[in-house]
């Protein structure tokens, strides 16, 4: 069964990588959603926070399954961490795509980062990471593999309740835990980038 998909990452550095993940054909296009265009994220800049709240709602609305497609920053970055919230406490599957490995439009790769599911909890203390799995887009054939890891990321979720949601992980002193660095691993050679559907930056995600 085709499931509907929102694309959770970081526009800033990543934009061209995950324009190759859209371009795979693997989904409908109509079918995937949280892209955007650098003209339509400054404008949601302009209006505040509230907009752009509502935007990630409205993209999310109908949709089963949340992908985070993670490179080397996307950890920190605030609205991919809202993103993954938002999704899992309202009944999206979670499943995280490493893209550091996909060649930008210079050819070159990027380094590993934290996985941002390393800085989740259920209710119970299990960490978002160890229910929710993470591969690598390159090294574990994402081409051909997207959508059986994302019906497997909505059956995961479905083992949950309504009422597991997840929260940041805190330190004693009202901080978050730092998540673990992920070595980088090279990308066979010959692995080259599709053109993507958007080569711009996009500030703040």
């Amino acid at each position: 069964m085709a499931r509907r998909v929102f694309f959770s990452f970081h526009y800033e550095r990543d934009s061209w990588r995950a324009g190759q993940v859209r371009n795979c054909n693997l989904l409908q296009i109509e079918d995937q959603y949280g892209f955007i265009d650098s003209v339509e994220w400054q404008s949601l800049e302009v209006q505040g926070r509230a907009a752009i709240e509502s935007w990630i709602g409205d993209q999310m609305d109908y949709t089963s399954v949340t992908v985070v497609l993670i490179g080397a920053e996307t950890a920190a970055r605030p609205w991919v961490r809202h993103e993954i919230v938002e999704s899992w406490n309202r009944g999206n599957g979670i499943v995280g795509i490493r893209i550091h490995n996909i060649k930008d439009r210079d050819s070159k790769t990027d380094i590993a980062g934290a996985s941002p599911l390393d800085d989740f909890q259920l209710p119970d203390g299990t960490l978002l990471s160890s229910v929710c799995k993470t591969y690598d887009w390159v090294l574990e054939d994402g081409r051909d593999n997207l959508a059986k890891w994302v019906e497997e990321a909505f059956n995961v979720r479905a083992r949950y309740g309504n009422d597991d949601k997840v929260v940041e992980v805190m330190k004693s002193d009202g901080g978050i835990w730092a998540a673990s660095f992920v070595r980088a691993v090279a990308a066979p050679a010959g692995f080259g980038p599709r053109r993507p559907w958007s080569s711009d930056c996009v500030k703040e995600r």
